[in-house]
């Protein structure tokens, strides 16, 4: 249980996908305009990473990855399909992406237009399919630990939207000098927060 939760608040604040690796920038700039988009777009990030990356575990080591099939028939242990790893991790994103998409737009109107583009774009967010390939490289030992590293990693890119959501309603009213405003000051906030969360490397988990 422990091993779990120090692999989530790994997640959130040590590899932090937007402030440790900067994935996912296009969605956290263009939606962190409100709290209220960035709340919905981070809520949504976390339920897809929660269900992706457990899914595509499942995938790589019972499928995939050489020996993967051998539960099936020991004639199979010596077949290898991680050269398909990328486009089957691919294929589960999307799916799930467009499950979440229709119910947002089922339940949540408003935030699906408020959304727009970005929330089928989460298909293509770097950080989902980060989530997936950090998994495959780390080579988690149970289900339980992928999915506590998605969550942790879901967790820690909500809380980067929006904060920089919240930041940026309240400078909104400040006297940012011409060439900063928009796109400019944003970066310089991401840039001073991800200095700010690199503090969280020395915790020791």
């Amino acid at each position: 249980m422990q091993e779990l939760v120090n692999i989530f608040i790994k997640g959130v604040f040590v590899d932090n996908m937007i402030f440790a690796y900067f994935l996912g920038m296009c969605s956290y700039l263009a939606v962190s305009k409100t709290v209220k988009t960035g709340v919905g777009l981070g809520a949504a990030v976390i339920f897809v990473l929660g269900i992706t990356v457990p899914i595509n575990y499942l995938l790589e080591n019972y499928v995939l990855k050489e020996g993967a099939l051998a539960w099936l028939d020991p004639s199979f242990a010596e077949i290898d399909l991680s050269f398909l790893s990328f486009i089957m991790f691919i294929a589960v994103i999307a799916s799930i992406v467009q499950l979440v998409e229709m119910l947002v737009e089922k339940f949540a109107p408003a935030l699906y237009g408020a959304l727009g583009i970005f929330l089928p774009l989460i298909a293509v967010n770097c950080s989902i399919l980060g989530g997936a390939l950090f998994m495959q490289e780390r080579q988690y030992a149970s289900i339980a630990e992928a999915t506590s590293f998605a969550l942790g990693s879901g967790v820690g890119w909500f809380l980067a939207i929006v904060a920089i959501a919240a930041i940026r309603e309240k400078i909104r009213y400040s006297h940012i000098p011409a060439p900063l405003r928009g796109l400019g000051i944003t970066f310089i906030l991401t840039g001073l927060m991800g200095i700010a969360f690199m503090s969280f490397m020395g915790i020791k988990l």
